[in-house]
Formats: C-alpha cells, sequence, structure tokens
C-alpha cells in the first residue's frame, strides 16, 4: 500500500515489535471487529494517525493507548463473548478518538478506506 510507507510508527517501519508484530495483531482484531463495530473505518484512520510521524505526540499516546486496548486479548469484557465482546473496546476507542479527532486527517481517513479495501 503506498500509504503504508507514511505511517510507519515514528519512522521505525516493520522494526516496531518484530517485523510488523503490531500491524498484524491490529489487523487480525479489526477483521474480527469490522462487522461488530459500526465505526471501524474511524478505528483504521485512528490506527493511521497514531502511526504517522506528524501527530503530535499526546495524541499518539491517546490512540495508542486505545488502540492497544483493542488488540489485546484480555479485557473487561473478552472479545469472544458474541454481541458484547467489542462494547469495552467500542466505549475505549470513541474516547480517544473523540478526544484526538482534530488531528485525525482526510489522509488517515482515506489509508483507512484503501486499507479496509484491501483486507476485506
Amino acid at each position: 500500500m503506498a500509504q503504508e510507507s507514511r505511517f510507519d510508527f515514528f519512522g521505525f517501519g516493520d522494526r516496531l515489535a518484530g517485523d510488523g508484530e503490531v500491524r498484524e495483531k491490529f489487523w487480525r482484531t479489526a477483521k474480527m471487529a469490522a462487522r461488530q463495530i459500526p465505526f471501524m473505518e474511524e478505528v483504521v484512520a485512528a490506527y493511521y494517525c497514531a502511526m504517522d510521524k506528524d501527530t503530535p505526540l499526546r495524541a499518539k499516546g491517546t490512540l495508542l493507548a486505545a488502540l492497544g486496548y483493542f488488540v489485546l486479548p484480555v479485557d473487561f469484557i473478552p472479545d469472544f463473548v458474541l454481541g458484547l465482546g467489542f462494547t469495552d473496546d467500542l466505549a475505549v476507542l470513541t474516547a480517544a478518538i473523540t478526544t484526538v479527532s482534530a488531528h485525525i486527517t482526510p489522509a488517515h481517513r482515506q489509508a483507512a478506506r484503501e486499507a479496509l479495501a484491501d483486507k476485506g
């Protein structure tokens, strides 16, 4: 993906967490949650915002904390619980995205649309 190089987490690329482990976990969880989270495009845009070198550190921290909660298999309501599994993730993501929405740019949203079309 052409946009992927722009959003490479402070310029570390795939060297962060062992050859894309963070990206793999994010996409695996995103695919699993896509049917249960109505604003998945915004979640993926938040991912790209967090990976963007131009995003302020405070916004990155907020988004990475929320995205970390999203990809962790152990949380308040386990993700495998049908119908309820992503409700806590949804609340955390909504709060984080609302807090830093000014930093989520049209480029992040476009990258999200392209990624979801590719990964869908």
